[in-house]
């Protein structure tokens, strides 16, 4: 009498199971990747020096397309909000690919874009290194790209 219920019960469970397992699946790395970055773009457009603290290492690093570069948080949030004051425009950063390189450790490469308020659009790559601590991904590095324009091109599209 109890077996036909034991028996229902555990079709039940496996049935039922991965519709809960779906519905509890905590954010993927990818998408924690790409949410950092995007905070990153937020702060950096309001200006918002803590918010930007808050998302580096305390070794962070980066190099610019000017070739400086900023070695430390403090260096890499101060630089950052430097340069949003002297080349305003609307910037965006469109992740391309992210690709884990270990359990904790992943590489984002995006698109830089700043829209100016003359028209024209300085297009960049930036390739982002981020590293999980105690759950949380934080920005490790960041390397700003201008590309060359191809022999016989009119720059990058």
């Amino acid at each position: 009498m109890f077996r036909p219920l034991i028996v229902a019960a555990l079709l039940a469970l496996t049935v039922l199971a991965p519709t809960s397992a779906v519905a509890q699946t905590p954010v993927t790395d990818e998408a924690a990747v790409r949410a950092l970055v995007e905070a990153y773009s937020a702060a950096r457009d309001r200006s918002d020096a803590a918010a930007l603290t808050a998302l580096f290492t305390a070794d962070a690093d980066q190099l610019v397309s000017s070739g400086e570069w900023r070695r430390g948080r403090e260096a890499v949030v101060k630089g950052s909000l430097a340069s949003s004051q002297q080349a305003q425009g609307r910037r965006t950063f469109t992740i391309d690919t992210v690709r884990m390189i270990a359990a904790n450790v992943a590489l984002a490469d995006s698109r830089y874009e700043i829209a100016q308020s003359d028209g024209a659009t300085r297009r960049m790559w930036a390739s982002w290194l981020l590293v999980k601590d105690g759950g949380a991904w934080k920005i490790a590095a960041i390397r700003n790209m201008l590309p060359a324009a191809p022999a016989g091109a009119a720059g990058p599209r």
